[in-house]
């Protein structure tokens, strides 16, 4: 259904690879705009992109159009006209961003699917594009049955995470959190000053060989794979914060030559089974604590990850902790010297991702090792901080004790009430609940302003600057 949608958005982004647009001025917009209409031969379904900002402002349509039209040929070998869209609809999109750089409308007939079915297929793939490509903001817009639909995909704060011998990724970390982690409740008392989101962190490139039933195919040169893992959200400046992982996510995004950040929406079996090759013992969990799940709103493979509280500390620790998730992301780097054109780039990488599954399978057993060495570096952390928190509960445990045994002892019926009074409680049952609270309070939510977490507050190149009221700003 959005073959033609995917094709389109990979064609735009080799392009701007080859005006060589990197840098925090790649910022713009992309806009998708679909509307159904019925003709005598059934429903069909039209289609518009538009881009426009610095993003794209190399892009020469009289270059773009005819690979376009080659590969909508390809897909529709007897496409119809596309009727124009609702010059309105494009209004607010040009009053934000400038005037169109790209402006590309195609037909999909006979669409035989519902609106809800295809528009949450649409809406998942352009939500895992987004993570890739934070610095384009995203809209879609849909009108179908006089019903309009608008969503935007896009934050104010990204990371741009370099790469050697590659296109640098502007990665949004917020919109990477799973939509049940249980991050409402946390009160941050330096909201101003906390991170948003997590933090990217590269892994190793690893050199995949490629099968020689692919190499017969057609799928020649080199294709190497890059790790990437996100652990979100990031509690760095709280060092004292308990934290669960809850989740590990794993996504693809593959970049074939100009790297064009396309997602995969291919299925994998070989990431569907990779939790039976696992050693939850080095990772730090207990065994059969992974089990597979497909996550709706923002694709890719989940694995819940059940872990369980002990019976002393667990319930009370869950008031001052905040649930995390893992993100693991595969890209794929394929060159070859003997491809330079854009349309035959663009079907190399068709060619790559139609044979992924057979050169994983291949790879298995280094893939497999990259993969568990990756979560296991990102777990290390997460376990040394878990057995950070045993012992701060532990000393929580005894202070709360012989605090209670100081107040209960006292012979000084002044002191006692003055003690009450202080927690505002009535009997020292109460009181032994009102310290443990406050002492958990103090400690967990510890802030620190050291320099080796100031990245928190930095490296988001996105983030729109506080205006200083000592400057004076005219529109």
């Amino acid at each position: 259904m959005f073959v033609e949608l995917k094709e389109v958005l990979r064609l735009l982004m080799l392009m701007t690879k080859q005006t060589k647009r990197e840098g925090p001025e790649r910022k713009g917009g992309l806009m998708v705009l679909l509307w159904a209409e019925t003709s005598p031969e059934g429903h069909n379904l039209c289609c518009t992109v538009a881009a426009a900002g610095p993003w794209c402002a190399g892009i020469q349509m009289q270059d773009l159009y005819p690979v376009f039209a080659g590969v909508m040929k390809r897909l529709h070998p007897c496409p119809g006209p596309c009727p124009e869209p609702d010059i309105e609809d494009l209004c607010a999109f040009t009053d934000l961003h400038g005037s169109l750089s790209v402006f590309l409308s195609f037909l999909m007939k006979n669409v035989h699917m519902s609106r809800p079915k295809w528009q949450h297929e649409i809406e998942r793939f352009l939500h895992t594009f987004s993570m890739t490509n934070a610095e384009i903001k995203l809209y879609l817009k849909l009108r179908s049955d006089q019903i309009l639909y608008q969503r935007e995909f896009g934050v104010k704060d990204y990371h741009r995470v370099p790469r050697s011998d590659q296109t640098p990724l502007y990665f949004d970390s917020i919109n990477t959190q799973l939509e049940n982690s249980s991050t409402a409740h946390l009160e941050f008392s330096q909201s101003g000053q906390r991170c948003h989101g997590g933090h990217p962190d590269i892994g190793d490139s690893l050199l995949l060989s490629i099968p020689p039933k692919v190499v017969e195919q057609g799928l020649f040169g080199t294709v190497t794979l890059q790790l990437l893992t996100v652990l979100s959200p990031s509690v760095l400046q709280y060092p004292n914060m308990a934290t669960n992982l809850t989740q590990i996510k794993i996504s693809f995004t593959v970049l074939i030559y100009s790297p064009s950040n396309v997602p995969v929406t291919n299925p994998s079996a070989f990431v569907q089974n990779f939790p039976s090759h696992l050693n939850c013992q080095e990772l730090g969990l207990q065994d059969d604590s992974l089990s597979f799940q497909e996550i709706i709103p923002s694709g890719g493979t989940v694995y819940k990850v059940e872990q369980v509280d002990s019976l002393e500390c667990g319930g009370k620790s869950r008031l001052f902790s905040i649930d995390q998730s893992l993100l693991l992301f595969l890209f794929l780097q394929h060159t070859d010297p003997f491809t330079t054109e854009i349309s035959d780039i663009m079907a190399t990488e068709v060619l790559l991702e139609h044979h992924l599954e057979e050169i994983l399978m291949h790879n298995k057993q280094a893939v497999t090792n990259a993969m568990a060495n990756e979560l296991k570096k990102t777990m290390t952390a997460q376990n040394n901080r878990k057995k950070k928190q045993e012992k701060i509960l532990s000393a929580c445990e005894v202070i709360c004790s012989s605090t209670l045994r100081i107040i209960s002892c006292s012979s000084n019926m002044d002191f006692r009430i003055a003690c009450l009074n202080s927690m505002k409680v009535h009997n020292t049952q109460q009181m032994s609940v009102a310290i443990s609270e406050s002492l958990r309070r103090v400690i967990f939510w510890k802030f620190s302003h050291s320099r080796k977490f100031k990245k928190c507050c930095s490296d988001q190149i996105g983030r729109q600057p506080k205006k200083n009221k000592h400057i004076r700003v005219e529109m």
